[in-house]
């Protein structure tokens, strides 16, 4: 079935993508599972998996955390697990629940204050079970060789992940896998097939941006708000 690995939804600070729009694409592109991983939550991703198992769409409830070394993504799992516990803590408590740990875009020097220290990697590299060694948000080839190059350092599973924000990023970045159970996904990621490998597209991140505007207004956060547009205004200078 054509999977896609790393997918944020609305529940994400930094998505709007609702559940209409993620059947639509869904529908288009002929997707039959996606791993939904939204920053620091779990339930959005067990909402759309009830959602959608009745239109023959499968969803694997992970989630993207924050950690005080960078971002690690917990697959299968049952609970929220809280951001900002050490690396190590966090590995522990995805583990606990019988998930699969994930490290996503282990080198991205645009996004250097989410990426996991390549020392994390290291000292957990025997509890790592996949890390990205292609994300959709990539900006060029040399991004996706550096990762490819960190995966193959520590001897770990490498997987194609989307990183899809918005409807028009799903379906760029899929597998085919035979088998997306618990038990057998990390043999059916060794056998799966590339399906779509692109770059970020052109959009990606200003709508990200937008999203994220969206959502401080709908929340009335004003200091928010006028970080944001200080950071940018820093930016120009």
């Amino acid at each position: 079935m054509k999977t896609e690995f790393h997918v944020h939804t609305r529940f994400s600070h930094d998505s709007i993508l609702t559940a209409l729009f993620i059947g639509i694409m869904c529908k288009l592109r002929n997707i039959k599972c996606l791993v939904i991983t939204d920053h620091n939550e779990v339930k959005g991703a067990q909402k759309f998996q009830k959602k959608f198992k009745k239109y023959g769409i499968s969803i694997i409830v992970g989630e993207e955390i924050f950690t005080k070394e960078g971002e690690i993504i917990g697959l299968f799992l049952k609970n929220k697990i809280e951001p900002n516990l050490s690396a190590k803590e966090t590995i522990k408590q995805i583990k606990k629940q019988g998930g699969l740990v994930y490290i996503p875009h282990p080198y991205e020097p645009y996004r250097y204050k989410t990426v996991l220290q390549e020392k994390c990697i290291k000292d957990n590299k025997e509890a790592i079970d996949l890390i990205e060694i292609h994300n959709g948000r990539n900006r060029d080839k040399e991004i996706s060789k550096r990762q490819e190059e960190i995966a193959k350092k520590y001897n770990l599973r490498g997987i194609i992940g989307g990183d899809s924000h918005t409807f028009f990023e799903l379906g760029r970045n899929s597998i085919f896998l035979e088998d997306i159970s618990k038990e057998k996904i990390l043999k059916a990621i060794e056998q799966g097939k590339v399906i779509s490998k692109k770059y970020a597209h052109p959009l990606a991140h200003f709508w990200t941006k937008i999203a994220k505007l969206l959502k401080m207004i709908g929340k009335g956060d004003i200091n928010g708000i006028c970080r944001a547009i200080n950071r940018k205004c820093k930016r120009k200078k």
